[in-house]
């Protein structure tokens, strides 16, 4: 049974790859393309209460994250933010970071906040049926490789 931060996050629709411990779900709210979450699957709400395993393991999303969306938006930089303020399960935004703005179905996805701190607020928030067009892309992307 996926937690509840998975959920909130539109976990099964959301869903780009899965490993042994993790879930790499596509951000609604995209404050720059290609934003993810990467949801731990153990029941902890501590970073430091992950298992040795979890840790591991999470070197092999970072990765699939990383060649995915290097490929697909083209970062210059990326952001691990570990929020945690309303969703209490352990995770991550991931946030591709990049000069200007990238293009994807007609829509501009600029990073507002760039080169400083990302700028959260100024989301493109995407309807489920984009979120899980985008997330079919990515999965896509992250299999071929």
């Amino acid at each position: 049974m996926p937690n509840p931060t998975a959920l909130a996050f539109g976990f099964p629709r959301s869903k780009v790859a899965e490993t042994d411990h993790w879930l790499v779900l596509v951000r609604p709210k995209q404050p720059t393309f290609g934003s993810l979450v990467l949801v731990c699957k153990e029941p902890v709400q501590a970073f430091s209460d992950l298992s040795p395993e979890a840790f591991a393991d999470m070197r092999v999303a970072v990765a699939g994250i990383e060649r995915v969306l290097k490929a697909r938006v083209a970062y210059e930089k990326i952001n691990y933010l570990m929020l945690m303020m309303v969703d209490r399960d352990v995770h991550f935004h991931v946030l591709p970071r990049y000069e200007g703005a990238r293009e994807h179905e007609g829509t501009s996805f600029p990073d507002t906040g760039w080169p400083a701190a990302p700028a959260l607020a100024s989301a493109v928030a995407l309807d489920d049926a984009a979120v899980e067009r985008l997330a079919q892309d990515l999965a896509a992307a992250w299999t071929a490789a």
